[in-house]
């Protein structure tokens, strides 16, 4: 560590680390016991995917979303995460035992997905017939469009983050090096180096075939941020620059304000009125622009992200790249939580030079690579410099930058938790066979055959059984049923207040001004 990432580490205070602000989104897909996407609607009992604080759906009806607030603590977020998991396994549960479902789905606890049908079978997130609620799902309908409703089905974790005081121009830092050095990541957790066939169906591909229709990569870790998973030709071309706020934002109105000649040949609406997506830009809103973090801000009802962040600074950072940990029940561990807070401190305050277009090229070949290939022995990635080193080396390095970090979190909570996080990624990355995509394919050689499938359905009822079995007390089923009520209510309320043409809503809302300043 260098002496000026030392000075910024003893500028804070204990009171600022322990000001560290915290909150997670996780993604599953429902599945039916056999292992197959669950197509029923996403329960009126869990309350409006609309408007529910903690229970939403993502790209489609049967991909639930859950949401905890802001936590000041790894732990009170890990179980607000656990008890919103209860609240939604209960109500499956209830569904099945009074005859309204069939049979008892369970979350799928894998990053790729379960078994999948046809993909205009796949059903789009429904949000009822306000106009925010039709543009969210004739969004959804325009990203089946433009890269396919399987892609859409992949589920991760999304990791929000904050300290105290820190500015846009420091958070761009901190993104610019997380850019860098988001490799780390992928190999010390990533969990998804296989996928079922049915992903994949009638497009090209480099996987290996293993036993029951599943595919993989022999040193893969994530196959979920590699070129088969959130991936698009069209935004490849685009050259985002982290350097700061307004390049950020300048190159990001580009792209939602520039017509895409493939997309113009999809039209908004198609010959019978029907909506095919939101607009016919690169972009059709802020939110489909993939990235392994993003600058956030929390938005006002109706306002635009982008017009948000300029007026009023970035506020948090969202990590999008960690993959569901089937070994986990809520897919993430309080020790890797612990080291995402160590790592993401040491990108906040090391040197962070600019980005150049030639080092995000780089950066987008390393995760590809790390993606497929992390665990192969000697690879080796390039460097900002235009040279190249061993994963096992930069890695080491980047661990040994991260340890006064964990030291100084560790001296403001009390005890050695984030030490301990630290070291347990250090052997990690010393040991390949104790990563999470390596033991996945472990446990599915050892048992299920080299099925994919058959692993995570096993791990998926296993979790299923596991929550279920936890104290789940009269006071929280009432707080979610009233929770579920209340946002039923209020989408009552939005769809009744409504007044304008959802044509003329969706021009309004797309128009270039309302994301400027």
């Amino acid at each position: 560590m260098n002496s000026q990432t030392n000075k910024r580490l003893e500028q804070l205070s204990a009171a600022d680390l322990l000001g560290i602000r915290r909150g997670i989104e996780k993604e599953s897909l429902r599945a039916r016991p056999n292992g197959q996407l669950a197509l029923t609607p996403h329960p009126a009992a869990l309350g409006s995917a609309l408007t529910h604080p903690h229970i939403t759906t993502d790209f489609s009806e049967s991909q639930v979303e859950l949401i905890t607030g802001v936590h000041a603590g790894v732990e009170s977020c890990l179980q607000e995460l656990t008890e919103v998991h209860q609240a939604v396994y209960q109500t499956l549960h209830e569904m099945s035992c009074c005859g309204q479902s069939s049979e008892e789905e369970r979350l799928w606890v894998g990053s790729m997905p379960c078994g999948l049908p046809t993909d205009e079978t796949i059903p789009l997130g429904r949000y009822g017939h306000s106009n925010v609620g039709r543009s969210k799902s004739v969004y959804r309908m325009g990203l089946g469009q433009r890269y396919g409703r399987r892609m859409q089905t992949i589920s991760g974790i999304h990791y929000n983050w904050s300290l105290p005081g820190v500015s846009s121009e420091q958070y761009f830092a901190l993104i610019r090096n997380f850019r860098r050095h988001s490799f780390l990541l992928l190999y010390l957790f990533g969990a998804s180096p296989a996928l079922c066939s049915s992903f994949v169906q009638g497009r090209q591909h480099e996987l290996q075939s293993l036993n029951g229709g599943t595919l993989y990569m022999p040193h893969g870790t994530s196959l979920r941020m590699g070129r088969l998973g959130y991936q698009s030709d069209a935004q490849a071309s685009l050259a985002v620059s982290y350097n700061c706020l307004e390049s950020y934002a300048d190159s990001l109105q580009d792209a939602l304000t520039r017509p895409y000649p493939a997309y113009e040949a999809i039209g908004v609406q198609n010959p019978g009125g029907d909506y095919n997506q939101l607009s016919t830009s690169l972009l059709q809103i802020e939110n489909e622009f993939y990235g392994t973090i993003r600058p956030k801000r929390v938005i006002r009802s109706g306002e635009r992200p982008l017009h948000a962040l300029r007026e009023r600074g970035v506020e948090y950072v969202e990590v999008r790249c960690m993959d569901l940990d089937p070994f986990v029940p809520v897919g993430i561990a309080a020790p890797t939580v612990r080291f995402l807070d160590v790592f993401l401190l040491h990108c906040l305050l090391s040197d962070s030079p600019p980005d150049t277009p030639e080092e995000i090229r780089a950066l987008g070949q390393n995760q590809h690579l790390v993606a497929a290939r992390g665990r192969e022995p000697g690879l080796r990635l390039q460097t900002p410099d235009g040279g190249s080193r061993t994963l096992q080396d930069w890695g080491t390095e980047l661990l040994d930058g991260c340890a006064p970090m964990a030291a100084a979190l560790d001296a403001a909570h009390g005890g050695h938790d984030y030490r301990d996080a630290l070291a347990a990624a250090r052997r990690t990355l010393a040991e390949p066979d104790s990563t999470p995509s390596a033991r996945v394919l472990a446990a599915m050689a050892r048992s299920f055959d080299d099925s994919y499938i058959g692993f995570i359905r096993q791990q998926s009822e296993a979790t299923r059984a596991q929550l279920l079995d936890l104290p789940y007390s009269a006071e929280l089923a009432q707080r979610f049923a009233a929770q579920a009520a209340e946002s039923l209510a209020e989408q009552t309320r939005i769809e009744q207040a409504d007044t304008l043409p959802f044509e003329t809503y969706r021009q309004h809302y797309l128009a270039p001004e309302r994301m400027e300043v």
